[in-house]
């Protein structure tokens, strides 16, 4: 069977994976996930954009203790994992963070399993040879 993503919207494209937000024609702001209001202004004139795939680490820390529920830990138990702010520029994500990295590292987006059946988005390091392309 093939997996699905947790929430559709949350995707503008999945190959390469790119994160759908919205960015307002009045006063510029841009915003993720994608919202049919402005945060900023309280307009509505919001359009749908793909944001970058690849940002820069603006701040890191380590779950080191299960989330409440809803959160479900795997059958093989709650492993540690690392979440942080990605800056993409116009607009920074919170997301999970695959594997070790520091403030200021390049990272892009990718596909993580949740279960069996689903994904979500997570950001990996960009390994060393990758990072001025």
């Amino acid at each position: 069977m093939d997996s699905v993503a947790v929430d559709e919207t949350l995707f503008a494209q999945l190959d390469p994976p790119l994160l759908s937000g919205s960015g307002c024609a009045e006063c510029g702001v841009v915003v993720f996930p994608a919202a049919q209001r402005c945060p900023g202004c309280a307009g509505v004139d919001v359009v749908r954009q793909a944001l970058p795939g690849r940002g820069t680490v603006w701040t890191w820390t380590r779950q080191s203790f299960a989330p409440k529920p809803p959160f479900e830990a795997p059958a093989s138990g709650f492993e540690p994992f690392v979440v942080g702010y990605v800056d993409l520029g116009s607009v920074l994500v919170e997301s999970r963070i695959v594997g070790e990295v520091a403030i200021g590292d390049q990272v892009e987006l990718c596909l993580l399993d949740v279960s069996d059946t689903e994904f979500t988005f997570a950001f990996e390091k960009v390994s060393p040879d990758r990072v001025a392309s």
